[in-house]
């Protein structure tokens, strides 16, 4: 299996709407791409200061399939139109398990 795991950080002016969409858009994402076999994605607890705000863990079956994910036009298009315009910083890794 091949695990994808990126964290974001918003922006200050970022709305809770705007928050809100992405979680919605990429929610919807394993219906669109069916490489996709696991997904989990959510806000962070706020358990710790200085945590990214958001993250998401998306497992597939092998990088091929991960790279089908990162260029496919409706993952390009949540990270166009809903991610990029209320991102502050981004961390990700991608790894075997």
């Amino acid at each position: 299996m091949f695990r994808h795991v990126v964290l974001f950080t918003w922006a200050e002016d970022a709305t809770d709407e705007q928050k809100a969409a992405v979680a919605a858009e990429l929610g919807r994402l394993p219906g669109a791409i069916p490489e996709i076999r696991a997904y989990a994605l959510g806000s962070d607890a706020g358990v710790n200061p200085g945590n990214h705000e958001f993250a998401l863990v998306a497992d597939f079956d092998s990088v091929d399939d991960y790279l089908v994910y990162r260029d496919h036009p409706e993952h390009q298009a949540v990270i166009a139109e809903h991610i990029k315009p209320i991102l502050a910083a981004r961390a990700a890794v991608q790894f075997t398990v």
